[in-house]
């Protein structure tokens, strides 16, 4: 196996040139991003740039409080995405994500840490981080895609919910179908990279690993308890989030009490 490969600053800014192409395709198109897309790029650089400062500091300092303290800013923003981009305007919703997602995300963590992985410290920055990072990162996408379709379901068909409340079910027999409507296709994605991974795809943490060095019978067996704690972690979220939405936007009499769009 080869040592680590560094990749110069030169290189990389050289490299970067090869962005014309995409920029050039959308004007080409004339999508109208080109002034997102410059933004996106230059907001991924910095981020990351910032990022890799950052994670070098904490290492070195390798303090439990600090660790800690990222994860939940982690958490926090986390759950702040996903209540802007599923279009959600109550701010109990927020709380309700930073509930499930750490709900899920801490014991998870504590079983890697201390019954998988074992490093030393148990709170080691170089496992905890990057692990939160990748478990909340699969959980936030799918959770924008099931509170989306979770709450879509109701406002485009709200009458079938209504229907069945004055036939006699319960609200969580009439709501059933949405949630599972919802549990469905937020699932989807993460189920689909399961069925391909080592096939049509290869997965980004057995690649970077690999090419840091790492033997891949190595980065195999991480990418495969990777690939299932986040599919843990997202049944956990996203039936912790749907489960607490619906008992939060409905009234006693099994009504609708909340507004489902932004003003």
């Amino acid at each position: 196996m080869q040592a680590n490969i560094d990749i110069s600053w030169l290189q990389l800014a050289i490299f970067s040139t090869l962005l014309l192409i995409p920029l050039s395709v959308n004007a080409y198109f004339k999508l109208g991003i080109s002034r997102s897309t410059i933004t996106s790029l230059i907001r991924m650089f910095l981020q990351l740039l910032f990022l890799g400062l950052y994670l070098e500091y904490i290492f070195v300092l390798d303090s439990i409080w600090i660790n800690a303290a990222w994860v939940i800013v982690m958490i926090i923003i986390g759950s702040h995405g996903i209540i802007n981009k599923s279009n959600l305007p109550h701010r109990t919703l927020f709380f309700i994500n930073v509930l499930a997602l750490s709900s899920a995300l801490l014991p998870l963590l504590l079983i890697l840490s201390i019954a998988i992985i074992k490093p030393t410290p148990l709170y080691s920055a170089q496992y905890m981080i990057p692990l939160a990072g990748m478990l909340l990162g699969s959980s936030i996408s799918s959770n924008i895609v099931g509170l989306q379709t979770f709450f879509d379901g109701f406002k485009q068909r709200g009458n079938e919910y209504e229907a069945a409340i004055a036939l006699g079910a319960t609200a969580s027999q009439a709501a059933f179908p949405f949630l599972q409507q919802a549990m469905k296709k937020a699932q989807a994605p993460i189920l689909a990279t399961m069925a391909t991974t080592g096939i049509v795809t290869l997965p980004g943490m057995m690649t970077g690993q690999i090419l840091g060095g790492v033997t891949p019978i190595i980065a195999i067996k991480y990418q495969l308890l990777i690939l299932i704690a986040i599919f843990v972690m997202l049944s956990i979220s996203l039936s912790l989030t749907l489960l607490l939405c619906l008992r939060y936007m409905l009234a006693r009499n099994g009504l609708l009490k909340i507004k489902l769009t932004k003003d």
